[in-house]
């Protein structure tokens, strides 16, 4: 792997990455603390309080899934600035004669675990092509990387953990690791807090397995500015997590960027916060990569398993 340092534009880099629209898949976060009083109203279901938010916003595209529409928004005031970000409805007549460009209001319902549209409204009809993916910065320097598949070998990246240790991937040879990535002012819960409640609740199974110790959980960040490692020791606080078991960490963002890349998950900057994919790792005790989870769908067990064959225990 050739691992010297080159300068390139991001825009090069997610051009061979996305290969075309992975921007309808990506996931969008972006900073809760920078905006006002909360403005949604609330009310309860069975699963729980919901709150709800009035949103007006322009489709930028529409998913073949048929439940995801991908908008520009405004404003959500307590909740998050303008940006755009893929949204998912329940039910898939919301989105039937929708069009790219479309100007649209909606409610957006948000609980503790999901967040999805609903009452799709057209206030302007028109048309045009879906803008090319955004860019986080024109240039920096970043390592030239291939991307890695089931059975390579991860290599040796250096980070710094929520106790501001030094840490490094070799440490956890011997040992099932599973790496997700994230930033900790990631709001939408479907996205980052999903992944460490996905974490929350592989932890809890592998520790209720006394004879299952060599196993370890890394939520690597991508927003080294923010996610200092006092900031991530108070994320994890948060999440129950074992520091014996779980570790937060970031580092310098050429080591980010480059195993970001080799997994193919991109994280461009929009504003204070980033719009980006969702990645979740499993590397075996020799170091190799075993399971790559995409997205946002898989649960929580599939993950234990694959940490128990990771580890070479039995089910």
């Amino acid at each position: 792997m050739n691992r010297g340092l080159i300068y390139h534009t991001f825009t090069e880099r997610l051009m061979s990455l996305m290969a075309g629209a992975l921007l309808a898949l990506l996931p969008a976060c972006r900073d809760k603390s920078a905006v006002a009083t909360p403005q949604g109203t609330g009310t309860n279901t069975a699963s729980g309080k919901v709150d709800v938010y009035a949103v007006k916003g322009e489709i930028r595209q529409l998913n073949a899934n048929g439940k995801t529409v991908v908008v520009k928004h405004e404003a959500v005031p307590g909740y998050m600035p303008a940006m755009t970000m893929p949204f998912e409805v329940k039910n898939t007549n919301e989105l039937r004669g929708l069009r790219s460009g479309d100007l649209i209001s909606f409610r957006m319902l948000v609980t503790k675990d999901e967040g999805w549209i609903d009452q799709v409204r057209v206030l302007q009809s028109t048309h045009r092509d879906a803008p090319s993916m955004p860019i986080r910065e024109s240039t920096r320097v970043v390592r030239k990387v291939d991307p890695l598949s089931i059975g390579d070998l991860i290599p040796n990246y250096p980070f710094t953990n929520q106790f501001g240790n030094p840490i490094q991937l070799q440490e956890y040879r011997g040992k099932a690791l599973a790496i997700t990535f994230i930033f900790t002012r990631c709001p939408f819960p479907n996205f980052c807090p999903r992944m460490l409640n996905h974490f929350l609740e592989a932890q809890k199974a592998l520790k209720s397995r006394p004879e299952m110790k060599n196993w370890h959980l890394l939520s690597l960040s991508f927003d080294p500015e923010f996610d200092t490692p006092t900031t991530l020791k108070a994320y994890g606080l948060r999440y129950d997590y074992d520091p014996e078991h779980w570790s937060l960490a970031t580092g310098a963002l050429i080591e980010i960027d480059a195993i970001t890349e080799q997994f193919g998950l991109v994280f461009p900057r929009e504003g204070a916060g980033f719009a980006h994919n969702l990645r979740t790792v499993v590397i075996d005790a020799q170091g190799k990569v075993q399971k790559v989870l995409l997205g946002n769908e898989w649960q929580p067990q599939e993950l234990v398993e694959e940490m128990l064959k990771a580890a070479g225990a039995k089910k």
